[in-house]
């Protein structure tokens, strides 16, 4: 039944843009469906409704998983343990010797991430309790930025944010290079890039006007990433600007000599 007050929302729905209008719907659907609409279409390896996952290309283990459980607590703090439980044991198998010589490299995705230089007042990356990094709130559980630091990680990949963003090295905001010179090489902490400049209907993020600390180099050009491990110790990430016909607009080289768990604990 149709209510004066059903016909008050809609009108502010619709006098919202087509964008907003946009996010809001996706935002109530996946807030009344628990992801199902994901979960019943897309299936990834392993047994967990496809949110969370790993596989193995080369010298390279990825692991994808979900940030959005952190955002959605109506639905409970199960999906958040299980996936933080799953992580745990993911990451134990991937860094038993015999795992961690044949693929030396881990490399972790996810959507929202745990550092930006954003504007934006509405994502928590560019607060200092990124829900991803230090857990649920207040009892601050379960974030991931420890666990992946603990486990050896080599690379963590965002997007969310409508930019290319490489940080520097980093643990709790402390820059964390393995040298002045060369901070890719054996760096003391894990190293994050977002690469979600592909291309969206909401344009350009908008990044702050001065470039924090722990940004090594950001760009809005439209663009996307690419990884070539040389070997197993040595990781090229570029950035590729369509903006700029296809110019490398960004290129590092992380090496590790021993993966292993950094050592700033």
């Amino acid at each position: 039944m149709i209510t004066p007050s059903t016909l008050s929302v809609l009108f502010i729905l619709l006098k919202k843009t087509r964008c907003e209008f946009m996010i809001t719907m996706v935002y109530l659907f996946f807030l009344f469906r628990n992801f199902s609409q994901y979960k019943n279409r897309f299936t990834m390896p392993g047994n967990f409704d496809s949110i969370m996952y790993s596989w193995n290309m080369g010298p390279i283990h990825f692991i994808g998983f979900s940030t959005e459980v952190y955002y959605f607590l109506q639905y409970g703090l199960k999906q958040v343990v299980n996936q933080y439980e799953w992580l745990k044991q993911d990451l134990m198998e991937a860094n038993k010797a015999e795992n961690r010589k044949a693929r030396p490299w881990i490399i972790t995705y996810g959507h929202r991430p745990m550092y930006c230089s954003d504007k934006s007042i509405w994502d928590d990356c560019s607060t200092r309790n990124a829900l991803v990094r230090v857990g649920i709130p207040t009892l601050h559980m379960f974030g991931l930025e420890d666990l992946f630091n603990e486990n050896g990680v080599d690379l963590a990949i965002w997007a969310h944010e409508h930019a290319y963003e490489r940080l520097w090295p980093l643990y709790n905001y402390t820059v964390l290079n393995g040298s002045l010179e060369e901070p890719y090489t054996n760096p003391k902490a894990m190293v994050h890039i977002t690469t979600g400049s592909a291309g969206c209907k909401e344009n350009h993020s908008s990044l702050t006007d001065e470039m924090p600390a722990f940004v090594g180099f950001r760009s809005t050009d439209y663009g996307y990433s690419r990884i070539h491990a040389l070997d197993k110790t040595k990781l090229i990430v570029e950035q590729i600007s369509d903006d700029q016909n296809g110019k490398i607009i960004d290129s590092f080289t992380i090496i590790r000599d021993k993966h292993e768990p950094y050592t700033f604990y």
